[in-house]
């Protein structure tokens, strides 16, 4: 047995390993307003539209059986998922929303000293994952808000184990063709694993995007996540799957939490798989008011970053009384809750989830009048 370091070992009370303490924790979009009962939330990218019927019903359905485990393997999801995306079931793995399965690739491939890549503006559950397992975080540049190969590829060295691109981005909404995928995965050394996040995928609606999963199916150092939190609308139950080689499913399943899907998750996230049409009508909303709050916003003179997500991005002057921090307080005192993003090194920008009509027309309205006051 290794004997503890000798300053945790005298400290007064348990100390955590090195670097927890310097984790900055997630800390998610805002959901209340001081004074306003019911604000509109666009800061965390759900689902306007809420969830499929089919989905309600099946967590209604399962209240009988509370008191039992789940099933560990989500044998019923697994087959679901399988035949939805023509996938072999036994690479499929599933968490507790993919940022489960992000931190156990990093319990998986990282030891201390190890580093992992990701955009500079990447989703804060990748650095949160690595940083845990003492790994370095690297950030490569993003020209333009949009992960760049070369970039990715300079911060690659024989220590790196894990590559996190997300596809479409979050927070900025930009993506990469999967021309562009697959020549990102040419250049990463073959030991290191590339893992695509895939939780704005469905919203991708240029014949140019591809989801990763043909790439996963041949490739032994790619694995693609997915969520039911986004499209379905199941944030609140948070369910999540990858699909890999067994290579890197297998490590993942020695370790992955025994029962961290719980039953009405399982089937809630089933029901909703096969509800087509409460997809289809969730993307044909964000086809319609995306391009609309793109255009608007763009006219009164701020920067709206080009976006295959349910989200805008929109970048203001930094200018004492238009910043972007002054426009998510302005926007708030109105009752619309957004996300200012300079945590992602976007301390100019605000991302804006997109709402239902009447959501969308009051937020140009707004900002309309925040520009010219």
């Amino acid at each position: 047995m290794t004997a503890p370091a000798p300053d945790r070992f005298a400290a007064p009370r348990p100390m955590p390993k090195p670097g927890i303490m310097d984790i900055h924790a997630y800390v998610g979009g805002k959901s209340k307003i001081e004074g306003i009962a019911h604000p509109v939330k666009l800061s965390s990218n759900e689902n306007i539209l809420g969830c499929s019927d089919a989905a309600k019903d099946a967590y209604r359905a399962a209240v009988d059986r509370l008191h039992l485990y789940p099933d560990g393997k989500a044998n019923g999801l697994r087959a679901a998922v399988a035949e939805r995306y023509r996938l072999e079931p036994e690479r499929l793995t599933f968490g507790d929303g993919s940022d489960e399965i992000f931190a156990l690739l990093c319990q998986v491939y990282l030891e201390p000293g190890d580093n992992i890549v990701q955009g500079e503006h990447g989703f804060a559950a990748y650095a949160i994952g690595a940083r845990a397992c003492q790994g370095e975080v690297r950030m490569a540049r993003e020209p333009n808000q949009r992960i760049d190969a070369d970039e990715v590829v300079k911060c690659i060295d024989e220590r790196t184990r894990l590559v996190f691109i997300a596809n479409p981005a979050n927070p900025t909404g930009t993506w990469l063709t999967g021309e562009e995928i697959r020549a990102l995965h040419a250049a990463i050394p073959p030991s290191v694993v590339l893992v695509l996040d895939g939780a704005y995928a469905e919203f991708a609606t240029d014949p140019r995007f591809e989801d990763g999963l043909d790439l996963a199916r041949t490739a032994q150092n790619v694995i693609v996540t997915r969520t039911f939190s986004k499209i379905h609308g199941l944030g609140g139950l948070r369910v999540g799957w990858g699909y890999g080689p067994a290579g890197i499913i297998e490590p993942i399943e020695r370790i992955r939490p025994p029962f961290n899907t719980s039953i009405p998750g399982q089937e809630a996230a089933i029901a909703a798989l096969g509800d087509l049409e409460f997809q289809a009508r969730s993307v044909a909303l964000v086809e319609q008011w995306r391009p609309f709050l793109t255009q608007q916003l763009g006219g009164l003179g701020l920067e709206v970053t080009p976006s295959a997500a349910n989200f805008v991005l929109v970048n203001f002057p930094d200018v004492p009384g238009k910043t972007a921090r002054e426009a998510e307080e302005f926007l708030a005192s109105k009752g619309y809750l957004v996300r200012a993003v300079g945590n992602y090194g976007l301390p100019n920008a605000i991302r804006i989830t997109i709402g239902l009509e009447a959501h969308n027309r009051a937020v140009v309205d707004l900002l309309t009048q925040f520009v010219g006051r």
